[in-house]
């Protein structure tokens, strides 16, 4: 390491389980960030940092203002930019000493194993379960660990997955939830500093695993809640029987499909609701939302129960109509059609839900 490097990791040479060697050890090392959002930004800033010499991000989204209040690789003037360049960018910034390479795309089952093969570790950061599953079972067929944490609200989990003989996330979760009953970040809302928390926990336990030192969370679950500060480490196990990585798998290729099953619905887009609206043809117009949202904008004319409630209330609803259901950006409200459909109702569900609308149809509205 020359004089520079000497400098900058200096407070690592200080430490006996890294030193000199440990450092070379992060040097050498290569790590795929999958997602450069709420996690994926603490846990790339911090590996950055301490001078894991080469990291990749895949991300194919582009930053939102909306982002900003907990993603913070990015700057306001960056609103409008591919996410991993801007964060490749910003980590270059911050260590010139490091490779970065942004990946603008999808992880699909086409490139995963791939891109996982490449690579020492994964940190999965992803925001939906068709890739959480698409990376688990990836890494799990290309031999490599799995660092991943979730969030929402005010909760995070962690946990390390297929390493030291641990088990892999389908050993928790064999299936993934039906589309639409567990709701994403930007449906439910989460804390700004909750990913901080997780994604700056995930960088620490890829440290620990490029530098071979403590005990990591191969055999442990960690839970966070924030609102209490409160930790808790739950133990698990390999199951022998699971379908990746079990003594007799039955999935031994990516598939786009083995991640998540989605019942199709059928949607309107805002323009199509709001000809119906006007034309007066006597159409149900649902709003699936919860009670807060319902109090910072809503379609005029719409009826609220939320999706929670819905099967309970069906009574309200007319089956003689037809019911078009919206909630924020489309998940719920698909959801609503299911349950409607699977009682006799006509349903459809509004495209991008009201965050379409407000966008397309009736701006004045309070975009949330």
């Amino acid at each position: 390491m020359d004089q520079q490097e000497q400098l900058r990791y200096s407070r690592h040479f200080l430490l006996p389980e890294i030193g000199e060697e440990g450092q070379e050890k992060l040097k050498r090392a290569r790590v795929l960030v999958v997602g450069a959002g709420g996690l994926g930004s603490p846990a790339a800033l911090y590996l950055a940092a301490a001078g894991v010499g080469h990291l990749s991000i895949i991300d194919f989204d582009v930053v939102d203002e909306s982002n900003l209040q907990r993603q913070v690789l990015y700057s306001t003037d960056q609103i409008g930019l591919p996410k991993a360049d801007s964060a490749a960018a910003r980590l270059r910034a911050l260590n010139p000493k490091i490779e970065v390479n942004p990946i603008r795309e999808k992880l699909t089952a086409q490139n995963a194993l791939a891109l996982f093969s490449a690579h020492d570790i994964i940190a999965d950061g992803a925001d939906n379960f068709a890739t959480r599953y698409l990376s688990n079972d990836a890494a799990v067929l290309s031999g490599r660990p799995l660092v991943s944490a979730s969030i929402l609200g005010f909760e995070g989990q962690l946990a390390v997955f297929h390493h030291e003989g641990g088990p892999c996330f389908r050993c928790l979760y064999p299936e993934a939830p039906p589309a639409g009953l567990v709701p994403s970040c930007a449906e439910n809302g989460v804390l700004g500093v909750l990913p901080g928390v997780l994604g700056v926990l995930q960088a620490s336990e890829v440290l620990k695993m490029i530098l071979g030192i403590g005990e990591t969370l191969h055999k442990h679950l960690l839970y966070f809640d924030a609102l209490r500060m409160d930790f808790q480490k739950m133990g698990i196990v390999r199951n022998e029987s699971c379908a990746v990585c079990g003594n007799r798998p039955t999935i031994t290729r990516l598939e786009e499909s083995a991640a998540v099953c989605e019942l199709p619905v059928e949607e309107l887009n805002a323009h199509e609701l709001k000809e119906l609206l006007e034309r007066n043809l006597g159409i149900q117009l649902l709003d699936v939302r919860d009670n807060h949202e319902v109090k910072l904008c809503a379609i005029e004319g719409s009826r609220h129960i939320p999706l929670s409630e819905l099967e309970l209330r069906l009574g309200e609803l007319r089956k003689d109509l037809p019911v078009v259901a919206y909630c924020k950006g489309g998940l719920r409200s698909a959801n609503a059609v299911r349950v409607l459909s699977q009682k006799g109702f006509r349903a459809k569900s509004l495209t991008g839900g009201i965050l379409a609308w407000i966008d397309r149809i009736d701006p004045t509205l309070k975009k949330y």
